[in-house]
């Protein structure tokens, strides 16, 4: 009796409050993904924006692929494939594929800076669909906000006006395809390898067939470092990152999984004027107090 009651009356472990994994992911979208803007800014110096994107990510998604497959994961079915689709296209065609337009004239900061508010627009479409944004989630997405808005009126903003005009719609676009990938279900969307593999690789189908209704062509003397760049937005930005970012989209609050937007403009902008001499005003260093600030209301558990 004395053992049972021991036992029944020891401290059951208690799971860690904060999981690796989570960890893990926000640092790879954090660091990872402030760094492609410069990327794509030097890719697109000699190759064609849409083409280059869709050569990455078909790539990257092969390789998840194959690696799903081998981890024994099953072909996804034909109805699997159309459910992915339109998100592909709404991440890679609408989200990143519009940024390497605009980047032809906007700089790698000012395009991190605009794509900042897409945790806005996922907190909006989300509460248009009934998964509203706590009052402390709301608050951070504020403070962001203002933040982005300090970002603006600097000088890293600066391009052509239908440049700047498009890359306004690629948070957008985004932000509705993560809400989209959010609400998959079956095994494909259960899989953290064959989800962000079928996603890149329709989105990847979708970009190489609007390149080629724009006549976009690879040249046949583009620099070396434009390649090393798509090389690098590849491996990091496309494998390691989007692997990240679709599992924080599967398991953690939306304002969490978009944070990575508030602290992506920062590092970018600095990456931006110490690696390729791009404008830095003082308005970073108080834009960068009040992102900063927001991404903690995002990632602070509320108290007992």
């Amino acid at each position: 009796m004395k053992r049972m009651i021991a036992e029944t009356s020891a401290p059951t472990a208690t799971a860690p409050r904060i999981d690796p994994r989570l960890i893990l992911s926000l640092v790879a979208v954090y660091v990872i993904w402030s760094s492609t803007y410069l990327a794509i800014r030097i890719a697109i110096v000699d190759l064609p924006p849409l083409l280059t994107a869709s050569v990455r990510f078909v790539g990257a998604g092969l390789v998840l692929f194959l690696i799903a497959m081998r981890r024994g994961a099953t072909w996804p079915t034909a109805r699997e494939w159309l459910r992915v689709a339109p998100i592909g296209g709404l991440l890679f065609l609408g989200g990143n594929g519009l940024v390497s337009i605009a980047q032809q004239s906007v700089s790698s900061g000012g395009a991190a800076v605009v794509c900042a508010m897409m945790p806005v627009w996922m907190g909006v479409l989300g509460a248009l669909s009934g998964e509203w944004p706590t009052r402390r989630e709301w608050a951070s997405l504020a403070i962001g906000f203002v933040g982005v808005f300090v970002l603006m009126g600097g000088p890293t903003l600066a391009g052509e006006p239908l440049h700047i005009a498009i890359l306004v719609l690629s948070p957008m676009a985004w932000a509705l395809g993560s809400i989209l990938g959010r609400r998959l279900r079956g095994r494909a969307a259960e899989d953290s390898f064959m989800l962000p593999a079928m996603q890149m690789l329709t989105g990847g189908v979708i970009l190489f067939a609007v390149a080629a209704l724009r006549g976009e062509r690879f040249p046949a003397d583009a620099a070396a470092s434009s390649w090393l760049a798509v090389g690098y937005l590849w491996l990091f930005g496309s494998i390691l990152g989007f692997t990240a970012y679709s599992w924080l989209n599967r398991h953690a609050r939306p304002v969490v999984a978009t944070s990575y937007a508030y602290v992506n403009p920062v590092l970018a902008v600095i990456l931006g004027a110490v690696i390729s001499g791009e404008p830095l005003g003082v308005t970073t260093v108080v834009a960068n107090v009040l992102i900063v600030g927001a991404v903690y209301l995002a990632l602070r558990k509320p108290k007992r």
